[in-house]
């Protein structure tokens, strides 16, 4: 989210490109690692159905091992998920106390053209009054929200994070292991996530991610700064963990006020794209279009 510069409580808008979402943040200070790795600095963390953290060293297999089979069942989730067609639905308001005092909404399929192109079809974008809680949308907020809010770490990418395990936790049904992860190093105009995820310890996919994107800006255009947020995970197709729900509340601290927002994203209707169907009568497959195989004619009387 971003307040503009120069005048106190003055906001520069950016644009609302059609089909994307851009909002502006507040910033808010951190100290890189030091803060991703404190034992409570997660500890608000929603906590629905979660049991104590065990810090306890994992039975029959090194923290090691666990980051290597998590970071490639999510290389193979990334891929697999940009096979699915889905809907995504998003909300971010701004808060005074209880009243809600701007709103940004946005819902959108993701799609596939005839060619196998990936794109986005918007389906519904009232016009958004989240000016009037003295933010704005960013292109950074809107890259967060389709590309970091449903985290994903793969193999590609474990040399640039920083990743310390810390204890198992139960979440709902699922017994997980948890890890606080931060970027080694933040290289100019590239997003990372810092943060808290849960791996269950069956399947080794993230089941819950905890944190926020990073890094903030601050320019002299204004501060752009993004909340904490949770994203939790759903198995889909009896194999792959994909993201269904995102919620962040939280109060963004700007150098010349603070502002309090609520975020949540949802995702549904998860469909592989190309998948072929068959259909079938009395054991036989029918053919496109029609509605019943063709019945064998009776022999004709000879003349």
């Amino acid at each position: 989210m971003l307040v503009g510069g120069g005048r106190r409580g003055h906001v520069q808008p950016y644009p609302i490109f059609f089909g994307k979402l851009i909002i502006m943040k507040p910033v808010m200070r951190f100290t890189w690692l030091m803060v991703l790795l404190a034992p409570s600095v997660l500890s608000l963390g929603a906590a629905a159905q979660e049991g104590p953290l065990d810090k306890s060293e994992p039975k029959g297999v090194a923290p090691e091992q666990i980051i290597q089979h998590f970071a490639t069942k999510e290389k193979e989730f990334k891929e697999a998920r940009d096979q699915y067609t889905y809907r995504q639905e998003v909300k971010v308001q701004t808060l005074d106390g209880n009243t809600v005092t701007g709103e940004y909404q946005e819902v959108f399929d993701v799609l596939f053209d005839d060619k196998g192109k990936r794109l986005e079809n918007v389906v519904f974008a009232p016009q958004s009054s989240i000016e009037n809680g003295g933010i704005s949308i960013t292109k950074e907020d809107l890259s967060d929200i389709r590309n970091r809010l449903p985290f994903v770490l793969t193999s590609d990418e474990i040399p640039e994070y920083s990743i310390l395990y810390v204890g198992q936790q139960q979440e709902d049904e699922l017994h997980c292991y948890v890890f606080d992860i931060a970027p080694k190093t933040i290289e100019k105009d590239r997003r990372y996530f810092q943060g808290r995820v849960w791996v269950d310890d069956h399947d080794f996919q993230i089941v819950k991610t905890y944190g926020k994107t990073v890094p903030d800006i601050r320019t002299k255009k204004g501060e752009n700064l993004f909340p904490k947020f949770t994203t939790w995970r759903e198995q889909i197709d009896g194999k792959y963990w994909f993201p269904t729900y995102t919620r962040a509340d939280d109060t963004l601290h700007f150098s010349m006020q603070e502002v309090h927002i609520r975020e949540i994203v949802k995702y549904a209707n998860y469909k592989r794209f190309g998948s072929k169907v068959t259909v079938t009568y009395e054991g036989k497959e029918i053919p496109k279009g029609q509605t019943k195989p063709e019945q064998p004619q009776p022999p004709q009387p000879q003349k």
